[in-house]
């Protein structure tokens, strides 16, 4: 079988990806992990705000957004989003940061100051000593991210799409117009491959013969711990310290942790490293009143950026048939709907007149 459309990546811009191209193509999905995700969607702490990333990123948030709040009939049985709120606090030595955050502020998603007695109301865990200025975003909610992912995987089978697991790719070759794709178990055959290989997708441009849109992976921390004895964190804000870029969430009853670290390395099955651990539980506890007596659960995730930290989605400009859906950073989840939505409309030949100048800020030609 020649399908039109073969997926590589499994994470939720693949899954986005098969989602809108089955509806009116032939699809196969190819996942190299035991189970769909395994990398960085399983991996997130998912918030929605358009206050977040540069110009290209808070565009493709602001045209998600309608997807996530009216997810379409049957794509899942529970909300996508839920209340959370952001808070920002900083020390007087780190005020400047919050000029930026409010500065980023989108009509109807406004970000305000508030006194610091009214953010350690909020989350009565932080230290008021600690705080001299403190930003609040209300309309920051949580993405249920393995509802989003399963509703993908499950709406793109609906509509006739192919997917395995454990099929890393090994070759492409283009022949006769059309990819031959090698993997350990078989090939397959297909008209175009989409390339959402997350930190590999650079490695996998390379087998199909594509120049390097110089992706970069970074490695991200986090850790899961208790809150404080008595004390119920289920409704509180995330917290983001503005002088150091750690941030504390509430999670099923527990608190998560990051420090917000963003180191770069190679592709690989990432996990945390014991030094960053400890530096943000010794954080933790002059931040807050958190004593960090055990670490619950620990694991690290990767964010693959490019230069300009904005996706590449598009053709490639030199190789026929092969589609970059890459370098989402830290924004993958946030950004799907609408990658999801550009990535059919330009296979498809859709009209994108509606949207031009974001195509043009997300195309791979800007990387040449």
């Amino acid at each position: 079988m020649i399908y039109d459309f073969l997926v590589i990546g499994g994470g939720i811009s693949g899954a986005s990806a098969a989602y809108g191209l089955a509806d009116a193509g032939t699809v196969l999905l190819l996942e190299a992990e035991q189970t769909m995700g395994y990398h960085s969607t399983g991996r997130s702490a998912a918030l929605f705000t358009r206050n977040y990333g540069g110009p290209v990123v808070r565009q493709v948030n602001k045209a998600s957004e309608a997807f996530f709040r009216s997810p379409p009939v049957a794509f899942c049985d529970r909300p996508l989003l839920s209340p959370r709120g952001a808070l920002t606090v900083a020390m007087p030595e780190h005020q400047g940061k919050l000029d930026a955050l409010l500065s980023m502020s989108e009509p109807d998603e406004e970000v305000c100051s508030i006194d610091p007695t009214d953010a350690v109301a909020m989350v009565p865990f932080l230290r008021p000593e600690r705080i001299s200025r403190a930003v609040y975003e209300a309309n920051a909610t949580d993405i249920d991210v393995a509802n989003l992912h399963l509703g993908y995987l499950k709406g793109a089978k609906a509509h006739g799409a192919k997917t395995l697991t454990s099929q890393p790719v090994s070759n492409l070759s283009y022949q006769s117009g059309a990819w031959r794709i090698q993997t350990k178990d078989d090939q397959f055959v297909a008209a175009t491959i989409i390339n959402a290989g997350g930190a590999w997708a650079d490695e996998i441009g390379t087998m199909a013969g594509a120049r390097s849109i110089g992706l970069v992976p970074k490695r991200r921390t986090a850790i899961i711990i208790n809150g404080p004895d008595g004390l119920d964190c289920g409704a509180m804000p995330l917290v983001d310290f503005a002088g150091f870029g750690a941030y504390i969430k509430p999670d099923a009853g527990k608190l998560m942790a990051s420090p917000g670290d963003a180191t770069a390395t190679d592709p690989h099955d990432a996990w945390a490293d014991d030094m960053d651990i400890a530096v943000l539980a010794d954080r933790i506890q002059q931040e807050t009143t958190i004593e960090v007596t055990k670490i619950e659960h620990s694991w690290a995730g990767l964010r693959s950026f490019v230069a300009d930290d904005a996706p590449v989605v598009g053709f490639d400009p030199d190789v026929s048939g092969f589609f970059w859906l890459a370098g989402q950073g830290g924004y993958g989840i946030m950004m799907a709907p609408a990658l999801g939505v550009i990535t059919a409309d330009l296979c498809f030949n859709r009209s994108v007149a509606d949207k031009t100048s974001l195509v043009e800020g997300l195309s791979p030609h800007r990387l040449r």
